[in-house]
């Protein structure tokens, strides 16, 4: 939670700091911005690999947090602007794959809630974004631009607090890829369909996001063009809808968790790509409710229907991407835990900039033949991800018969 507060607190502020402050023009603005944005998602993939193969996760985790709180307290000074943003981008890089990852040691195998705890991690990632905006933005603009890059650093230092002191209630570190012995070690083969199943997977979550992350790009537009926002005498702030989804993600998780636990204790909690397929079908259902409202509409829809997409659009979010996140923990191979969660995150890279692409698309058609494209985007990853269940099935089967048998042999500290 603290990191994101931490992240998303500095990024509220950044570009109106860069056209502001140091009176940068749009174009450069934007430029940096986007090069910044982009960053912080690839520099997991070596951060990453530098804790699997070096650090461990519990070190990489404290690095990056402490050098990412240094490049907060260092966006105070002007003239360290880029130092700033590099700084943040390499703790990052260190901190985000290596948290989550361990999160799947905390409970036993064959634990019903395992998959569930990413949901939880889930919350506090939605809970931090819901915050930052309002801490970090209100202080940068009401009091100064350093206020609010200073509260963020200060989120980032209370993250590194709780984490440090809470230390002894973490699970044991894994072995580090070379202190593995030989029958640690899963055999290529078997690697090698484990890394393209997740590949597989990644993809399809790429895909997704190319419809998913159009809630703050044309949804967002639509919002203002498109929409009806008064609720008596009041007229409903554009950017308090951005809000619902992370209020939605707060308030549904514990019910679908719950659900989901008495399934597993049942025996019948769907597979996690059959889940995810749903999720993404759910986002197409959403979108393709605003394309039958837009196309309806007599002049502006009203906002009770952007409302209800929210609440169709986060149930199926909650079904794609904490399941997901999980995936790609359980399904790591031996040593690259950090590794494999870094891949995770490099799909929203990759997602990011298919939704860049899709939503130049919004000013070449109609709102609601857009949308109807979206919906379809959305299908396609849901089927996509249906047809790869039996693979997905498999290398979860696999990986359980492979902890078995890592169970029965010595572990490097013994």
């Amino acid at each position: 939670m603290w990191e994101i507060f931490s992240y998303y607190g500095m990024r509220t502020l950044l570009v109106y700091y860069m056209t502001k402050q140091l009176l940068f023009s749009q174009q450069h603005a934007s430029m940096v911005y986007g090069v910044y944005i982009a960053t912080f998602y690839f520099t997991p993939i070596l951060g990453g690999i530098v804790s699997d193969r070096w650090l461990g996760r519990k070190r990489s985790v404290i690095i990056g947090a402490v050098i990412m709180s240094f490049g907060h307290f260092l966006m105070a000074s002007e003239s360290m602007l880029y130092f700033a943003l590099a700084a943040i981008a390499i703790g990052n890089g260190l901190f985000l794959p290596s948290l989550p990852s361990q999160i799947d040691d905390l409970y036993a195998k064959d634990d019903p809630r395992r998959g569930s705890a990413y949901n939880f991690y889930y919350v506090g990632i939605n809970v931090g974004g819901l915050l930052a905006p309002l801490v970090c933005g209100t202080l940068g603009e009401l009091y100064g631009w350093h206020y609010g890059f200073g509260a963020a650093g200060v989120g980032m230092l209370a993250g590194l607090a709780i984490y440090t002191l809470g230390g002894r209630w973490l699970p044991p570190e894994r072995p580090k890829v070379k202190d593995l012995a030989p029958a640690q070690r899963m055999p290529f083969a078997a690697m090698k369909q484990r890394i393209l199943t997740l590949a597989a997977v990644a993809v399809c979550v790429m895909v997704f996001r190319g419809a998913y992350e159009q809630t703050g790009n044309t949804i967002a537009l639509w919002a203002d063009v498109g929409l009806d926002r008064n609720a008596g005498d009041f007229v409903i702030p554009m950017t308090w809808f951005q809000s619902l989804n992370p209020f939605l993600v707060i308030f549904m998780t514990p019910v679908l968790v719950a659900m989901w636990t008495k399934q597993a204790s049942r025996g019948r909690e769907p597979a996690p790509a059959k889940k995810m397929a749903l999720g993404a079908f759910g986002v197409s259902l959403a979108f393709l409710l605003l394309a039958l409202v837009d196309a309806s509409a007599q002049g502006h829809a009203h906002w009770v229907w952007l409302a209800a997409f929210f609440v169709l659009f986060t149930a199926g979010e909650l079904f794609i991407l904490p399941i997901g996140l999980s995936l790609f923990a359980r399904l790591a191979p031996a040593g690259y835990a950090a590794t494999s969660i870094a891949a995770w995150y490099f799909a929203s890279f990759g997602g990011n900039l298919l939704a860049g692409a899709l939503g130049t698309l919004w000013s070449a058609m109609g709102h609601a033949a857009f949308f109807a494209v979206m919906a379809g985007v959305a299908a396609l990853a849901g089927t996509l991800l249906r047809l790869l269940d039996p693979a997905v099935t498999r290398a979860e089967t696999m990986n359980g018969q492979a902890s078995d048998e890592r169970s029965r042999i010595p572990s490097y500290t013994d």
